[in-house]
């Protein structure tokens, strides 16, 4: 689910002392919102925020050099009022000004009278806009939560799921004392940042611990360091426990096309791995994940594997 709302004050607090920006105009107004129609439309949160530009109204609009110029430089004095005045119609949420730039007179008394909280910082605009992309691209965000321990094992977010009682957290555990870094344990919060990409993080109640049955909850970077924990990770892999007869009664042996694993209506790569006495399920997901990383590359280990035994059979063919 999306969120639709979002306040100036929010926006503001967020970034106090990160921006050190001023509010200075628009105080009647700190809980002007986000237009929901607009959040719901846009693709990205680079269509909610960036530099003044009239055709693109409800979103955070960035004051930085060339726009003051523009409005306080650009001709006669009644076409600068006008220029300014054409913001209103805007109805932008928020109105930066960045650059080390002095808001003009006029923009300042038109916020007033419009209640459009202004701020005012000294950073560059473009700094301003990556960080307040962020910010909402993180606030307005597809999110989902789903049920499995996430991981950096080999420098890929490592998704691991599965039926219920197959030891998903000790082979989290078992990963960890293998030098990999834990994400989340039970719960985690999959977020959609783009048109192509997931990001897997923590809830904050559960950060940096696992759980194992029959020890309890295990601090993980209390245990094993900084480096055993990571705040949050790209979603790239999901790999899925079963037990050995569901993996015999609906799963293919040797898969003919990668399986993939649709999360926030993004496909997801998937890799299925049966359960069973004696299996080293930690080699076998680190296998996995190595696998996939020469997909990623363009090597297709099985469709080499076919090509080599239809020439093989060729071969043989022309023998005959």
């Amino acid at each position: 689910m999306k969120p639709t709302s979002m306040s100036a004050e929010a926006l503001f607090e967020a970034h106090r002392e990160a921006l050190r920006w001023e509010w200075i105009a628009g105080h009647a107004h700190p809980e002007r919102r986000f237009d929901e129609n607009a959040v719901r439309d846009a693709r990205s949160a680079a269509d909610l925020v960036g530099y003044l530009n009239y055709i693109h109204p409800y979103r955070v609009q960035i004051v930085g050099r060339r726009e003051v110029a523009y409005l306080t430089e650009g001709g006669a004095a009644e076409d600068c009022e006008r220029r300014i005045a054409r913001i209103v119609t805007l109805e932008p949420p928020v109105i930066i000004v960045a650059d080390q730039q002095t808001a003009p007179d006029r923009l300042v008394a038109m916020c007033d009278r419009a209640e459009i909280p202004l701020f005012v910082t000294r950073e560059s605009a473009g700094h301003v806009i990556d960080v307040v992309r962020g910010f909402l691209g993180r606030h307005f965000a597809d999110r989902t939560t789903r049920h499995g321990v996430f991981m950096d094992i080999l420098g890929l977010g490592v998704l691991l799921t599965g039926e219920s009682g197959l030891g998903k957290s000790e082979l989290g555990l078992e990963l960890v004392s293998r030098g990999h870094g834990l994400v989340a344990d039970d719960a985690v919060d999959i977020y959609r940042t783009s048109q192509t990409t997931l990001e897997g993080r923590c809830p904050d109640l559960l950060q940096n611990l696992l759980e194992v049955r029959g020890i309890g909850l295990l601090d993980i970077k209390a245990i094993f360091g900084e480096t055993a924990v990571r705040r949050k990770m790209r979603l790239q892999l999901i790999v899925h426990l079963v037990r050995q007869s569901t993996m015999e009664r609906e799963f293919e042996r040797l898969p003919y096309e990668p399986l993939y694993e649709e999360v926030l209506d993004i496909p997801v790569r998937k890799v299925v791995i049966a359960v069973d006495a004696g299996r080293n399920l930690a080699v076998l997901v680190e296998a996995a994940v190595r696998n996939t990383v020469l997909q990623l590359r363009g090597i297709d280990t099985y469709q080499e594997f076919i090509a080599r035994h239809q020439k093989a059979m060729d071969e043989s063919n022309g023998e005959k």
